[in-house]
């Protein structure tokens, strides 16, 4: 039933595991929503539950503690588990 396993495991290691400017672990606490960071909170909750309204405000709000590569490792370990959250979803509901 999931013919794209291998491939989203290693997507996951990918951005989860793999050589970055952030910890791994930040990168699988922003993933989770489990432990962020206090200051980092508000725009993984916003990616998590309504990216369509993150703006170029909510990530200039964090510039100044972080360069824009850990931000956009940040945004995308943090979209990477909204998505996997949705996908997780979607899947126990077809299969019952």
């Amino acid at each position: 039933m999931d013919r794209y396993g291998k491939l989203r495991a290693a997507l996951e290691r990918a951005v989860l595991d793999g050589p970055g400017h952030t910890d791994a672990r930040l990168r699988a606490a922003v993933a989770t929503r489990r432990d962020v960071p206090t200051h980092l909170r508000a725009l993984v909750d916003k990616i998590h539950d309504a990216p369509h309204t993150v703006t170029d405000a909510d990530l200039g709000a964090l510039r100044d503690a972080h360069d824009e590569d850990v931000l956009f490792e940040i945004v995308v370990a943090s979209s990477l588990g909204a998505a996997l959250h949705r996908l997780h979803a979607g899947l126990r509901a077809v299969r019952g």
